[in-house]
């Protein structure tokens, strides 16, 4: 494989990862959630001025969650073109990506209250 070829190769599975992003934005309700929530923490960072260690902290929790939220997803899609009908295994597959989700969350939700609880007390 020459370096062009490399190249175009490269720049052809960044075009996929924006159509996923762009198919999670427009199909997934949960995602939209996920993103209102992503650009309250970075509003709450700049007027908060919080650390670099906490920007660290908020980046990663909101990474985190949204690439759970993008596996759920996949999951969820594989899971029903493998059984369109129902089966037990498949509602097991999909409960246990959804309770990933439901945890990455958690811990984001956990993170944002060690950061910004402290200073949202000391504003009253």
């Amino acid at each position: 494989m020459t370096l062009i070829e490399y190249l175009k190769s490269r720049i052809r599975s960044f075009k996929f990862a924006f159509e996923g992003l762009a198919e999670l934005l427009v199909h997934e309700p949960n995602m939209r959630i996920h993103v209102t929530a992503a650009v309250l923490a970075v509003f709450a960072g700049v007027w908060f001025s919080i650390t670099p260690a906490e920007w660290a902290m908020v980046v990663l929790s909101i990474a985190i969650v949204m690439g759970g939220e993008a596996m759920n997803t996949a999951i969820e899609h594989l899971a029903d073109l493998v059984s369109p009908e129902y089966h037990p295994l498949i509602k097991k597959a999909k409960d246990v990506a959804a309770a990933a989700v439901f945890l990455f969350a958690v811990g984001a939700a956990v993170v944002g209250l060690i950061i910004f609880l402290p200073r949202l007390i000391a504003l009253f």
